[in-house]
Order: C-alpha cells, then structure tokens, then sequence
C-alpha cells in the first residue's frame, strides 16, 4: 500500500475548481440544447438559453430535476424515456436502479459516458489507496446494479487484479478470498458483515487472510461509527465509504486520512446543498439536501439532480491534499426514508447506529405499521447463538431506543437464521402501509 500522487484536478485551489466547473457546466448545457429532448424541454420552459447563460452568476435559475420527473418521462416515452443526448444505437450499457422505493430507473450509456464513470471510480480508488498489484473481490452477483459494474471495469484499468464472485454460497466466497489472495473486498456493509458472521460459525478468522480494505456502498453503513467498528474489527482491515447514484454516477468517496468524511467528487460533479423546503442553498454546517449535476456523462446527464440525501457540508481543506468539499457523517439520512411515528422524525440510519452497538445482535429489522390514525415502530433482534439472557438483551435495546428516537419502541426476539440476509441492498426497515 503507498500514497497516490492526485491528478490535477483533485489538487486544484477552490477559484481554480469553481473555474472548471462554470466551464464544464456551460460545455454541458450548450451540447443539451437542441440535443436532449428532455432538458431542452425543461430549459425552453424556464426561458433559458444556453448562449445567455453565466455561470455561477446563473447556476440558480437552471431548473432543478426529480427522480419522479425521470421515472414519468420513462413511462411516457419507453423504455428509455428522453433524457437522452445521442442516437440510441451509440448507447452500449445499461443499469437500472435498486428500486428499493418505487418504479425503477433505467439508465443506458454511450462507450463515452461510461469511460467517463470508470475515471470517477479511479477516484474512489486512489482514495482507497488500491492500484496495481491489488487484487479486488467482488462477492455479488452484478445484475442490472450500476456500483460495481463501474468498479470492476475501473478496478482492471488501474492494474487490479479483479476476481468476480457471483454464482457462489458465502462460504464458498470467503475460501476464494483467501485462496487468491484479495486485498480489497468491493460489497455493501451489510455483507460484509454477513460474511464475517459466516467466517465466525465456521471457525475461520477473517483477520488472518490479506485483505486491508472493504470499500463499502449501496447503504448507509460505512458512515454510521458502529456498523463501521463492527467490519473493521471482524475484517482487521480499513473500511472505506463511498456514495454514489445510478442516475448520477460515483460522487462522493471517503480519503484514508479523513474517515468519516465523504469527499465531494467537486472535478466531475457540481454539487450544491439546498433547504429542501425552500430549495435555497445552505451555508457550511447546515443540514441540507444533495443537488448534483453530472458535468461529464453527457449521454445521459442530470441537472440540479435532487438526491434526498440529507448531508453537512464542510469546506475546509483536508490533510489528504484535496480541496472538494466533504460531507461531514457521510450521508446522514435520506429524506424519503424517513417516516414520522407519533410526531416524531425515524430515519434508518438512526435505529442502525443503535442496534450495531450491540455485538450481541446478528441482524435485525424495523417495521412501522398503522395503528387507527397512528404510526407504530416495533424491531425485532436476532441474537447471536450462545448470547445468554436474550431477554435482557432485548430490554437493552429497547432502552437504548427510547433515548435514541424519544420513542418506546417494542423488541421482540427472532429465533437463529430467522431474518434475512441481504447481499445488495439491505431491506430493514418496513413500512407497511407505504404511505409516507
């Protein structure tokens, strides 16, 4: 493992950056006109046009887009919608989203755009510091999911050793892991922690193979202190988080200097945090809304893409030698995840950051119901074998609830291997009656 030297523009000074951006964004919307019918549309209806605008004195007055405007267009002009800056027989790969929440995006790219994907991947990896000689473990199977297909594609062009692992049991994985050596593990934190589980019913230590780094996404996790904790102890390895969105690309990834900050991506994405309520920016340290715009993936871009992710921004310079912006915490919510249980704000991560506190608990899951006009939360823990007095583990945790959310919240017991496990995207927080 060594230092990477940054590539010029991760060590650009904050004027130089701006530069860039107000550059790249006036490239962008000027290749848009004419040639997107779906932000020509959209610019033509605010009254835009691209020979008149000057950025950043003009950033606020290009409209902002929703994943609902996107997944309408979609449904309207299938499959692919009209998002779409080139002749669809240039268009060479597609993804779609999780779909964990709603209709599904489908995302296709030209040779170009994809490339453009893998040089923001190069980015995460840097960070990581992971280059030639590692060998990447990818223990999913890929799918139509955007994350690691980009990684992978990424991981070969930096000298990596890539070593797909799909089609194969946990355990299976984790003999691989050690037969060939793998430095880094690609996966979500969710699985990582499955296979650690795995290893420990098994009898083998995960700490005596080589990997040094888990480079973690898909969920909250990597940026919640617990589950984070709980990876690198069962591992002995680094977690790394990154963030990104199959609409948007990898935006944000963690330096191995600063952990628990996500850089900002700020050379290939323009990024802004905004009041969701008022959708007027926020300062430094003020909890907001990621808006992201795509100045590179000019096939299928997006413009002032409102995320839902709730962040912190910070601006100061980091010791890694970049000057992007960072998100303090990582991502710290999403904004439509979260639901209100008798007046009071849940979000996901928050039940998280409580339950992995507690070694003693293998998995979980929260599900909130309707009771007459009121929401409910209960969760249920799945002890780990041998644990002892699993009732008090259970009040344990109830009590820990009550001065996490201000809520009394019902634990209940699941029997050994009694919930799911998860190898993408976990889903444990239920909401039965959908309606937000």
């Amino acid at each position: 493992m060594s230092e990477t030297r940054l590539p010029a523009d991760e060590a650009l000074g904050r004027d130089e950056l701006v530069a860039l951006q107000c550059r790249r964004l006036s490239e962008l919307v000027a290749r848009l006109e004419g040639r997107n019918a779906f932000y020509t549309g959209k610019l033509e209806a605010a009254g835009l046009r691209a020979e008149a605008l000057r950025f950043p004195r003009d950033l606020e007055k290009l409209p902002f887009t929703t994943k609902a405007e996107l997944v309408a267009d979609q449904a309207q002009h299938p499959p692919w919608g009209t998002a779409l800056s080139e002749p669809l027989e240039r268009y060479t790969r597609f993804c779609q989203t999780s779909s964990t929440t709603g209709r599904p995006l489908r995302w296709i790219d030209t040779n170009e755009s994809w490339q453009w994907l893998l040089e923001c991947w190069k980015a995460v990896y840097r960070a990581a510091r992971v280059g030639p000689g590692d060998r990447i473990f990818f223990p999913f199977s890929f799918g139509p999911f955007l994350g690691f297909w980009a990684a992978f594609d990424a991981g070969s062009q930096i000298g990596a050793l890539c070593v797909p692992g799909g089609g194969m049991s946990s355990p299976l994985r984790l003999s691989l892991v050690a037969s060939v050596g793998a430095t880094v593990v690609c996966c979500t934190p969710t699985y990582a922690l499955h296979l650690a589980e795995v290893a420990a019913a098994e009898g083998v230590s995960l700490r005596d193979n080589d990997v040094r780094v888990l480079i973690v996404a898909g969920e909250p996790g990597g940026n919640i202190p617990a589950t984070r904790r709980r990876i690198e102890e069962a591992w002995g390895a680094r977690v790394i988080d990154h963030h990104g969105l199959t609409e948007v690309g990898p935006v944000s990834f963690e330096c191995w200097e600063r952990p628990g900050f996500l850089h900002l991506n700020e050379g290939r994405f323009l990024c802004e945090v905004v009041d969701p309520a008022t959708l007027r920016p926020v300062p430094d340290g003020t909890r907001g809304e990621l808006v992201v715009t795509s100045l590179g993936r000019t096939a299928s871009p997006v413009l002032r893409y409102r995320t839902r992710d709730v962040v912190v921004r910070r601006s100061e310079p980091c010791a890694c030698g970049r000057r992007f912006a960072r998100l303090e915490g990582g991502i710290v919510a999403r904004d439509d995840d979260m639901v209100n249980v008798r007046g009071v704000n849940v979000y996901p991560a928050a039940i998280e950051a409580v339950l992995r506190g507690f070694h003693e608990v293998v998995e979980f899951r929260s599900t909130v119901s309707r009771q007459a006009e009121l929401r409910t939360l209960s969760v249920e823990i799945e002890p780990a074998s041998g644990n002892g007095d699993a009732s008090a583990l259970a009040a344990a945790v109830g009590r820990r609830l009550r001065e996490a959310l201000g809520l009394n919240v019902p634990v209940s017991l699941v029997a050994p291997n009694g919930l799911p496990r998860f190898e993408m995207k976990a889903r444990r927080f239920v909401v039965e009656d959908e309606t937000r």
